[in-house]
């Protein structure tokens, strides 16, 4: 007969078989798999997570990391290496954790048959410079081709809409301009086909012209250009097509490969062709989607409105969208409630590259946000709350962008490119610089300058760069406060240089992973110039009221004008009325005198900066 205290211990030795086989039974904590010992890496994990998952007690996990030379307690967190020391120790193999989320679109994978595709109508966005025509074309395009059917027009039109010309639609959004573009772009989305590029015939190229240029070629999809205004008696249409030429757009009947379109918008001239041209180049794209699936697609623009709760205008990008659909976009979820068209006339189902409204979201997304139909109400729910959730914990914080130090660890085998936006002072040296660095092919890494132009570092140049995932180089130009601050907010790295082959050796060192600075620049602050001050034997004192950051004595200085550097040295002197001062923060005022340069003017922005030392 067994003792007591033998029966009690099979009791609770049974009763700890049961408890184990349904704790191994949740996926959550499995951490064992039919491969073997296999420890799932999370970022972050604590000591007693590690504990939980090695089945060891947290007494034995410290005691080997102490054998290790680690102390800890079991709450501090440990990094991968570690853990991985005193996993093999215990026969475990270490993987890192694959997160999964079926909003994701760059993990997600749709294997539609070809029998299954059938053609789709292209999707359209129109750039250009200011006044050039772009509202007039849209306005033109929509009353002629969907507003003929409408009695008295259209008075109100969502954010993007479908016009129909022999038989086959295209879609156009309607968006104010390139910044839009590549916000969505910035955000993952990309929505558009074909870009269409308005270029007032009587005008030619402006800056907004070529920067709707870059984004398209950043964008890699194909451009036309609509020359329009050809009816005005000082339009040349051949003036147009040889500044385009210089850009490399180079006209089909030039033996180029874009086509260009003469219109006039305002007297609704050329506008079929346009349009006859758009269907050709989308059957040369052959774009296809699979309707008889759940719908993909992504938010144009969302508002709140009083009557109907969130309203929002998506584009199906596959796939077909119905009433009673459940989707989650973004951080929300919800279920369609109504659709409707361009022209306001409810619809019950939607098909690819059509651009609907609806409602019935729980709050309002962002623009670009993708969205993915589900069979599941409650799993769209989950879905969304746990994106919430990761990005209040900031696990969905903004991946990294490019930088010149970590290029060559982060490159990915196809990403065999580093992606440059160049600004300079003048035109002359930013080509010198573009050509050199063009010429550099170490190793397959060679560089792609998307854009370089002369002036300041503007936010426009910053957008693009976050969009493209490239570096902002600056030659002997400097951007504002408002912009440096964007571009640190958006990861957007911009280095500055004003000697050429310091510039290429960089690049180089880059590209030869070998990049290792001793210093950095610190920017401290900026001052503009307010008065300036004629005092004999001293010189010109700038009075000068500190617009960002703190100005300190001894640092180096840079005078800037227009966004140019005109003069870079030494601060001599730093007051604040009569007194030496060490440093004057922002809101106050100061006397700056400049070593060895009198030329101030009234205007001028002053930059104190100073090197730091990093790490190698």
């Amino acid at each position: 007969m067994k003792k007591r205290y033998e029966i009690e211990k099979d009791v609770e030795s049974k009763k700890y078989s049961k408890q184990e086989v349904r704790q191994t039974n949740l996926p959550k904590k499995k951490s064992v798999s039919a491969k073997g010992k296999v420890l799932i890496y999370k970022p972050n994990m604590s000591v007693s997570d590690v504990a939980i998952r090695l089945g060891i007690s947290n007494a034995e996990i410290i005691k080997r990391l102490m054998g290790l030379g680690v102390m800890t307690s079991i709450n501090q967190t440990i990094d991968r290496d570690t853990i991985e020391l005193v996993a093999m120790d215990l026969g475990f193999s270490i993987e890192n954790e694959v997160i999964t989320d079926i909003t994701r679109y760059d993990e997600m994978t749709f294997d539609d048959k070809e029998e299954d595709l059938i053609h789709r109508p292209a999707i359209v966005t129109v750039m250009g410079h200011v006044d050039h025509g772009k509202t007039t074309l849209l306005d033109a395009i929509r009353h002629t081709r969907v507003a003929a059917v409408e009695a008295g027009g259209i008075t109100q039109h969502i954010g993007a809409y479908q016009v129909e010309i022999k038989g086959q639609k295209i879609t156009f959004i309607d968006t104010p301009g390139h910044a839009a573009f590549t916000e969505m772009r910035a955000r993952g989305a990309q929505v558009t086909d074909i870009v269409i590029i308005v270029v007032a015939a009587d005008d030619g190229v402006m800056p907004q012209t070529i920067e709707a240029i870059d984004h398209a070629k950043s964008a890699g999809v194909p451009i036309i250009i609509a020359v329009n205004k050809i009816d005005r008696p000082q339009a040349n249409p051949e003036h147009v097509k040889t500044e385009l030429s210089h850009l490399g757009i180079v006209p089909e009947d030039w033996g180029g490969k874009v086509p260009f379109v003469e219109i006039s918008a305002l007297k609704n001239m050329g506008i079929e062709d346009l349009l006859e041209v758009v269907i050709l180049v989308s059957e040369i794209e052959d774009l296809k989607a699979n309707p008889n699936r759940l719908a993909t697609g992504t938010v144009i623009e969302a508002r709140l409105d009083k009557g109907r709760g969130v309203v929002t205008t998506v584009i199906v990008k596959n796939g077909t969208l119905k009433i009673g659909d459940n989707l989650v976009c973004g951080n929300t979820y919800g279920k369609v409630r109504t659709m409707s068209d361009g022209t306001k006339k409810r619809i019950q189902v939607a098909l690819p590259s059509q651009p609907i409204e609806i409602t019935g979201l729980m709050d309002v997304p962002s623009a670009g946000d993708k969205f993915v139909c589900l069979e599941d109400e409650r799993q769209t729910r989950q879905i969304a709350e746990e994106r919430t959730s990761r990005q209040r914990e900031g696990d969905l914080a903004k991946q990294k962008k490019a930088s010149l130090k970590t290029l060559f660890k982060e490159a990915e085998e196809q990403e065999k490119e580093l992606v440059l936006v160049i600004k300079g002072d003048t035109q002359g040296t930013i080509e010198a610089l573009k050509n050199s660095l063009e010429k550099i092919d170490i190793e397959g890494l060679h560089v792609n300058v998307i854009r370089s132009s002369v002036g300041a570092i503007t936010e426009s140049d910053v957008t693009l760069a976050d969009a493209s995932n490239a570096i902002i180089l600056g030659f002997n130009v400097r951007p504002i406060a408002m912009v440096r601050d964007l571009a640190k907010s958006q990861g957007v790295e911009i280095r500055l240089y004003n000697v050429i082959y310091k510039a290429i050796e960089d690049i180089e060192a880059a590209l030869s992973g070998m990049l290792a600075p001793e210093f950095e620049e610190v920017v401290s602050g900026q001052a503009v110039v307010r008065e300036v001050y004629k005092i004999s034997k001293i010189g010109t004192v700038a009075g000068s009221y500190v617009t960002d950051g703190t100005i300190i004595r001894n640092s180096g200085i840079r005078v800037l004008r227009e966004g140019i550097v005109i003069f870079e040295g030494k601060m001599s002197s730093l007051k604040r009325f009569k007194d030496d001062v060490k440093e004057v923060r922002q809101g106050y005022e100061c006397g700056i005198s400049v070593e060895n340069f009198n030329d101030i003017k009234v205007g001028d922005i002053l930059e104190a900066f100073r090197d730091k030392e990093v790490e190698k």
